[in-house]
């Protein structure tokens, strides 16, 4: 079974150019409220933005990299994702999926598109009935992840449904390099199907950028007001050694036994790796998936217990997404 699911996910802007500023500002209005969105009327404008893209979008990489480097060399990754998520703020500037018209005066979007070789993100190209078949052979060439048609009539629904489905799609390269931090068995329950659906769902709902780690195994995510969330997962053939790891962190029988019993997580290592005070806080464990094979648990990390504090998402959009017109 393939890897469906994001194991590196976090949000990033969408930038829009189409010679029509009343489309553009139709287009602003109608994406939801908790995406960055840029419009630009002039592929001039839009390219200048562009130029810098691929070189911010491998320093950023090159942090990833350095993260699991040191995880390979003994440090824990819990503590060093976090303090990476409060110190770059500016990945949140990142570019993540370019839609561009296909006819614009002096140009078209294709011509457009293949200036950005170099960029890694998600290619959108809006097309007239007479752009189709061009769009349908650029498609099957691999120069654009997805074509939409003006003229439908549901466009709008239409043009969100893509730009949801590629926010959330795995990055071919990201989730390769996060593949490395997990272990066989780790990545053969995320590819059970019902499991990655309900990982999908809730990290959706609930947040706007997470990683996927192994050890421990489980999910650290942010929500847009910046809290910090750990989602543990345990496999229910590993309870037992959940369990005995709750007794020797001095929990008691009853709840050893909880744990044991799979009613109960215990965030044993997530105290360890983030040095944190106090007995460890165990949470209700849920199942996920139809197969009974892995069970969840959800930990808020509060503000006092990070290493840093972290620039809320949502402060970013307040200061950025203005989404005028660039007409430039």
């Amino acid at each position: 079974m393939a890897l469906t699911l994001s194991l590196f996910q976090r949000p990033g802007a969408v930038l829009f150019l189409d010679d029509d500023p009343d489309y553009l500002e139709m287009l602003g209005m109608v994406v939801p409220g908790q995406t960055q969105v840029e419009l630009y009327s002039r592929p001039s404008g839009f390219l200048a933005r562009m130029q810098a893209e691929p070189a911010h979008w491998e320093t950023d990489a090159a942090l990833q990299v350095q993260m699991i480097d040191r995880w390979r060399q003994g440090q824990a990754l819990i503590p060093q994702v976090l303090h990476y998520w409060a110190s770059r703020p500016e990945r949140y500037r990142l570019a993540k999926i370019c839609v561009v018209d296909y006819a614009m005066p002096g140009t078209d979007g294709l011509t457009v598109l293949n200036t950005l070789l170099d960029w890694p993100g998600s290619r959108v190209l809006l097309t007239g009935q007479a752009d189709e078949q061009i769009a349908i052979q650029a498609f099957n060439n691999g120069l654009i992840d997805q074509f939409v048609p003006k003229q439908a009539t549901d466009i709008t629904r239409h043009l969100l449904g893509v730009l949801r489905r590629l926010a959330q799609a795995p990055h071919p390269r990201l989730n390769t390099l996060w593949r490395g931090v997990l272990r066989p068995q780790q990545l053969s329950l995320l590819q059970i199907p019902s499991v990655a659906q309900w990982l999908r769902d809730y990290t959706h709902h609930h947040w706007v950028e997470y990683v996927v780690v192994g050890e421990p195994f489980g999910l650290l995510g942010l929500d847009a007001a910046g809290t910090a969330h750990w989602l543990q997962l345990e496999p229910t053939a590993s309870l037992g050694d959940l369990a005995e790891l709750a007794a020797s962190a001095a929990l008691g029988m009853d709840v050893v036994q909880a744990v044991r019993d799979g009613r109960r997580l215990a965030a044993v290592e997530l105290h360890q790796q983030l040095a944190l005070r106090g007995p460890v806080r165990t949470a209700p464990a849920n199942p996920i998936g139809e197969d009974g094979l892995l069970m969840a648990a959800s930990f808020p990390i509060a503000a006092n217990e990070l290493p840093q504090p972290i620039y809320a998402y949502q402060h970013f959009l307040q200061a950025e997404n203005h989404r005028t017109v660039q007409d430039h």
